[in-house]
């Protein structure tokens, strides 16, 4: 309407007009742009030509003269306008025919009950089976459709008849359909039993919030599951008593048949047995009758015979035997009265002798033992300590030996290295300057004249020459460096040989020491198990009892032996060895 504005003093009124409204955004980057936060996502929209294309207007007559055109297609393009907005302005823009359109569109959707179908685009690829989850979603939430959702969950989805809600869900609580009640009481009982929460009872149905319905369906399902169950189970109980009962009595039949014949025949066996046992019995009875009476006889007759016979032999026998006896003591008792006499005179003296001896022999071996026990123990520590000093030492120079061999490694590596970028030192300044003598020879050549005053090459020459003795005293400090650690190399392998012979001795050492030790613990067993054995024969009593009781000097020949051999004087009877 105004002839004079641009696109920028357009842009310039809505930043005033609307810059508090929370849908009207100024974008940063640009002058003349605008951004509506609309619902399903923020657009910008440029104001250049703006205000061209709105003016882009088309005049009433020629809207008529195509309104009334015989084409469909034409007519349709060009409506004809209503009386009132052609009155109110002389010519009508694109934004006002546009708000014209979405006025007469809002009258249309409240006048009546509209039914949306939505068409979703899977893919932006136009091919089947493939589903762009990110994209979809956001055409769902464009659409309003995941909003639409939302509220429906918010309020009651699920939406039931009185009859259809008692014939479905009246398992659930049967006590309240017994009593005469109406539907509604009896829906609002059934809910209240089941104990749900957050619905609504109206006038011709039931209203459910979202998930109510499913937990409904679960709980009938377990109802008809746990009835189902009962029912299968009484069924199958009824069955397998009926079988149980049938083959009872089949079973009980068959065992009393069988247990009657079993015991006939069992009978008919005791009967013979008993029968056999009878006949046996009086048959042997008169057998061994018989052959008693024919043995008793026999045998009375030859036991009076051999009883008389071996009475008179014993008499003849004691007789003889008396009289032996008689001679017998005497003489044995005045031989023994002799050699008891003597005897005893003479083992006294011996035991007396013999016995204090031994007491001395043992007293020192006694003394000397536990000598050596002593000795054994100490030198037994001295080993362990120096079997320990030996090891820890062993380990100190193979320590020694590896860093000493990671230092001569490092240097030499390091030398090697020098040396290596000397040499090519060394050869690049003897290339430069048999370079630059060929091309002062070709100087001399060319200009023979220039020989007598050569002020350029002569400083040259000097300069390499200096650089080259340099180099040639670096690399003789260098192979002098080379041959010192050579030598500190060789020297230190040495040392190593050396430590290693010594480590090896050492360990031989150790070895010995540990075959010492186990060598003297072997003595010392030994030792201790001799002195119990001489102990236990010191105060075995059986020796002496036997030797007091006999009166026979008995002298302990070998103690180490486990028994003692005994020594006799000429003329007494010899003694078994005691145990």
């Amino acid at each position: 309407m105004l002839p004079r504005s641009t696109h920028e003093t357009f842009a310039q009124k809505l930043y005033q007009t609307f810059k508090n409204h929370k849908r009207f955004v100024k974008p940063k980057l640009s002058r003349s742009d605008f951004t509506i936060c609309h619902y399903a996502g923020d657009v910008t929209y440029q104001t250049e030509l703006f205000l061209d294309k709105n003016k882009d207007y088309v005049i009433a007559e020629h809207q008529a003269l195509l309104g009334a055109s015989g084409c469909s297609f034409v007519s349709g393009l060009f409506p004809l306008l209503s009386d009132d907005s052609s009155k109110s302005s002389k010519f009508s823009s694109i934004g006002s025919r546009f708000k014209q359109q979405l006025q007469s569109l809002l009258e249309t959707l409240s006048s009546t009950e509209p039914h949306y179908i939505r068409c979703v685009k899977p893919n932006s690829l136009l091919k089947p089976a493939i589903f762009e989850n990110q994209n979809v979603l956001q055409q769902l939430r464009c659409g309003g459709v995941m909003e639409a959702i939302r509220i429906s969950c918010a309020g009651y989805p699920t939406r039931r008849t009185f009859l259809e809600f008692i014939d479905r869900f009246g398992i659930l609580a049967p006590d309240v359909l017994t009593g005469s009640s109406d539907e509604i009481t009896a829906v609002r009982r059934l809910l209240e039993k089941v104990d749900l929460q957050g619905y609504q009872v109206g006038k011709t149905k039931v209203f459910l919030r979202s998930g109510q319905m499913a937990e409904l369906d679960a709980r009938r399902n377990e109802v008809l599951g746990r009835s189902a169950n009962l029912i299968q189970r009484k069924v199958r109980s009824f069955l397998a008593k009926k079988s149980f009962i049938a083959l009872r009595r089949s079973a009980v039949q068959i065992q009393t048949v069988c247990r009657g014949e079993l015991a006939r025949r069992v009978y008919q066996g005791l009967r013979r047995e008993a029968a056999s046992l009878k006949i046996q019995t009086r048959y042997r009875m008169h057998n061994a009758r018989k052959a008693y009476t024919e043995l008793s006889a026999s045998a009375l007759t030859i036991q009076s015979s051999l009883r008389g016979m071996a009475a008179r032999k014993e008499i003849h026998f004691r007789r003889q035997t008396r009289a032996a006896i008689i001679i017998q003591t005497r003489c044995r008792q005045f031989l023994a009265r002799l050699d008891y006499s003597r005897t005893r005179k003479a083992a006294i003296t011996t035991q007396c002798f013999w016995r204090g001896k031994v007491a001395r022999k043992e007293l020192r071996k006694l003394k000397l033992a536990a000598r050596e026990t002593g000795a054994l123990q100490a030198a037994k520590n001295k080993l362990e300590k120096q079997v320990e000093e030996l090891t820890w030492r062993l380990q100190l120079e193979k320590r020694m030996r590896a860093d000493l061999e990671e230092s001569k490694s490092q240097e030499n590596a390091k030398l090697q290295a020098a040396l290596q970028e000397v040499q090519q030192q060394y050869k690049e300044t003897k290339d430069t300057l048999v370079k630059e003598r060929e091309a002062a020879k070709k100087v001399a050549e060319i200009a023979p004249v220039i020989k007598e005053v050569p002020v350029i090459d002569t400083e040259l020459m000097n300069k390499l020459r200096d650089e080259n003795d340099k180099l040639k005293t670096l690399v003789s400090s260098l192979e002098k460096k080379i041959d010192d650690t050579e030598k500190k190399y060789d020297e230190t392998n040495k040392i190593s040989e050396e430590r290693l012979k010594k480590a090896m001795d050492a360990e031989s050492k150790i070895d010995d020491l540990n075959m010492a030790m186990l060598r003297l613990q072997e003595k010392i067993s030994n030792m201790e198990t001799d002195e119990k054995v001489q102990r236990q024969a010191l105060l075995s009593t059986p020796v002496r009892s036997m030797s007091e009781h006999l009166s026979i000097p008995i002298v302990p020949k070998n103690l180490e032996n486990g028994y003692h051999e005994a020594e006799e004087p000429k003329g007494t009877p010899k003694c078994t060895p005691c145990p």
